[in-house]
C-alpha cells in the first residue's frame, strides 16, 4: 500500500500539471543515407532526433528506432525527476549515502548529491533513491510520463537495468523533448534542476544535455546516448542505441551520436 502522504502528493502534482502528450510528429524522415554512419564503426543501431518545433522526427534505421529496449541509465532522467518532485531528496545539495560497500568503481564509493551522481552513473545512489520512491509510486508517474511500456515489476532496485522497463528511441526523444521545454507533469523547479545536472557543455550557439547507458541484461548488450540540444532558439532531442559486443564499443555511443548530430548539422 503506499504511503497516505505520497497517494496525496501524487493526485496533486497530476491534477496540477496535465499528463505529457508524446509530440504529434506528423512527418516522419527516414535517413537511410546515414545508415552508413554505423556500418563504419562496425555497430548496429539506431537513431532518433526530434525537432521540437516543427515536430518533425528523423530516424536512422526506422524499425528499430521504434524498437524498445532496457533504458539503463538513460533512466537517470526520470529517477531524477521523481526522486526531486516527491521530495525523497530537498534538492540537488542533499547529500545522499551510496551504502557504504565496495564498488566495482571506485567513483561510486562516495556519498554525493544528485548532480554528481547523475555524472559519474553512480548506481548505489540512484538505488538508494529507488528505495525511497518505492514501486507503486515509479508505476503512477512512468506512466503518466508515456515512458516506454513503464513497466517497474517488483524489484525496485534493478528494474531499469534488467526490465521490465523497456523504452524505444522514438519515446526516448519524446521523453525528452518535454523535459527540455519544461512540459512534464512536474514542477518547473524540478525540470531546471535536471537539466541543469544533465548539462554537458556549450560550444558556441549550441548547447549539448545528455546521458549514456548501457545494459548487460540482454544479449547483445545495448548502449545508450540520450539527451538534446539547443541551439539558435531551437531545442533537438535525440536519442541512440547500438548493440555493444564488448567495452571497447563504449565510446562509440557518443561518438556516434555526435557524428549523427554533426551530419544533420545540429551540433
Amino acid at each position: 500500500m503506499k504511503p497516505p502522504i505520497r497517494c496525496a502528493l501524487l493526485h496533486a502534482l497530476f491534477t496540477l500539471f496535465p499528463a505529457i502528450s508524446p509530440v504529434a510528429a506528423e512527418e516522419v524522415v527516414d535517413r537511410r543515407d546515414l545508415h552508413t554512419v554505423f556500418e563504419d564503426h562496425g555497430v548496429n543501431g539506431s537513431f532518433a532526433v526530434l525537432d521540437v518545433i516543427t515536430g518533425q522526427l528523423i530516424v536512422v534505421n526506422r524499425e528499430r528506432a521504434f524498437q524498445r529496449f532496457i533504458p539503463a541509465s538513460t533512466f537517470k532522467f526520470a529517477n531524477s525527476l521523481i526522486a526531486l518532485e516527491l521530495g525523497v531528496i530537498a534538492d540537488e545539495n542533499e547529500i545522499i549515502p551510496y551504502g557504504g560497500k565496495p564498488q566495482h568503481i571506485e567513483a561510486w564509493e562516495k556519498d554525493m548529491p544528485i548532480g554528481e551522481a547523475f555524472t559519474v552513473s553512480n548506481l548505489p545512489v540512484f538505488q538508494e533513491l529507488a528505495r525511497r520512491v518505492g514501486t507503486d509510486s515509479y508505476s503512477d508517474i512512468l506512466t503518466e510520463f508515456s515512458y516506454g511500456n513503464g513497466a517497474v515489476g517488483t524489484h525496485v532496485e534493478r528494474f531499469w537495468l534488467d526490465g521490465p522497463l523497456e523504452i524505444s528511441a522514438v519515446e526516448q526523444v519524446r521523453f525528452l523533448a518535454a523535459l527540455a521545454t519544461r512540459t512534464l507533469p512536474l514542477s518547473d523547479r524540478t525540470q531546471t534542476i535536471v537539466r541543469g545536472i544533465a548539462a554537458i557543455e556549450t560550444a558556441g550557439n549550441a548547447s549539448l544535455f545528455g546521458k549514456t547507458g548501457w545494459t548487460i541484461a540482454p544479449d547483445p548488450d545495448i548502449g545508450w546516448f540520450v539527451g538534446w540540444v539547443e541551439r539558435d532558439g531551437g531545442i533537438f532531442a535525440f536519442a541512440l542505441n547500438i548493440d555493444m559486443g564488448s567495452r571497447a564499443d563504449t565510446p562509440k555511443r557518443t561518438a556516434l551520436a555526435r557524428q549523427l548530430l554533426a551530419e544533420l548539422g545540429l551540433y
